[in-house]
């Protein structure tokens, strides 16, 4: 499809928005009562073989569920969780939101496995501090047993593993049309995983401190280590491996709120609206801990620049905050596949609404 063509697709009309944008407010309230039976969600390396086939059917069940909900270029509900992401990009990356948006995004996927495609586990994660610097020995990029493995040739396709053939129809950026599922696996990117790099972040003191680290590294390991398609910040959720990345760096943020519960469970901040491109970090304060070297991925080809552009988008304006602060009030837009929640609904992974826990 034509670029061009992805635009108009996009552009979406007020009425056409209005119809697909789920009520603008925070319509997934916890409900009442307590969590009593947490979901366990664990590391992929410690399920059995059935449950990690499980786990692949489930995701292969999305991937051939009809789409529901008219969004532009989604064609079944694995797509329609893509699209959500695509759409939003530049309000859910480079913002106080991004960790609590992905949290929710997880928990979308999570309960879309359960509910209509008779998944009964919980949405495992990859240790990838226990693969760092060797993703490509990975037991999750097993061909057999996992998700396959690194792409072949100046494409990169996979051509193993359950997901070989899936045909993806979003992105790269917000480009709308059929691509495979591609993958360059770095093994130097991936050491951006390993324990010094946590414990880097884990050591600051503040939400606002702790965000930026997290989403800088340990976020970009498994996405430069690996990517491809998973590289592609606006289109990424278009490989499965992102489910099991966003989901180990959801625990990463969990195990810092750990640190200092209750008060990490109130504690939010951060910018409403990205930076402009190419704007640089803000210098370390004087005396300010400097942290490990980062690992930046090798780039790979895009469509014309202008797919990285943000369209003009009902999807792409923050909703809930005044001025340019994120707050617990901020609303997280799920676009339908699962009701909206606030940010304050979901700090709490054993809360009400959420209701799991990392094992």
């Amino acid at each position: 499809m034509l670029f061009s063509s992805a635009l108009a697709a996009l552009a979406i009309s007020a009425s056409t928005a209005t119809a697909l944008v789920t009520p603008r407010t925070p319509t997934a309230r916890s409900p009442c009562g307590k969590c009593k039976h947490k979901l366990q969600r664990k590391a992929w390396h410690t399920l059995t073989v059935e449950e990690k086939q499980a786990y692949i059917d489930a995701e292969l069940c999305l991937m051939n569920k009809p789409a529901t909900l008219g969004l532009p270029g989604a064609r079944n509900r694995f797509e329609e969780l893509q699209s959500i992401h695509q759409v939003q990009s530049s309000i859910i990356h480079g913002v106080g939101a991004f960790l609590p948006y992905h949290r929710l995004h997880m928990y979308a996927h999570e309960q879309l496995l359960r509910n209509e495609c008779g998944y009964r586990g919980a949405q495992p994660w990859w240790d990838e501090t226990r693969d760092a610097g060797k993703f490509t020995q990975s037991e999750v990029l097993d061909p057999l047993t996992g998700f396959g493995g690194d792409g072949v040739g100046s494409s990169g396709c996979i051509v193993d593993g359950p997901f070989a053939n899936f045909t993806n129809a979003l992105g790269p950026g917000y480009w709308i049309g059929d691509s495979c599922i591609n993958r360059f696996v770095n093994d130097s990117v991936s050491v951006m995983a390993g324990q010094e790099y946590l414990d880097f972040c884990a050591r600051k003191q503040s939400f606002l401190e702790f965000w930026p680290c997290a989403e800088l590294c340990p976020h970009r390991s498994g996405h430069g280590a690996i990517g491809g398609k998973l590289l592609d910040a606006v289109a990424s959720p278009g490989d499965p491996l992102f489910y099991l990345h966003h989901t180990w760096l959801d625990k990463v943020f969990w195990d810092w709120q750990v640190l200092d519960l209750p008060a990490r469970l109130t504690d939010m901040g951060g910018r409403l609206v990205q930076l402009p491109r190419g704007t640089p970090p803000d210098p370390p304060e004087p005396g300010a801990e400097v942290g490990p070297p980062e690992v930046r991925p090798a780039p790979f080809a895009f469509p014309p620049a202008d797919s990285l552009v943000p369209v003009d988008s009902p999807f792409q304006v923050p909703e809930g905050d005044p001025g340019n602060v994120t707050t617990l009030t901020h609303i997280l837009n799920m676009i339908g596949v699962i009701p909206n929640a606030t940010i304050a609904d979901v700090m709490d992974i054993g809360g009400p609404l959420l209701c799991y826990e990392y094992v």
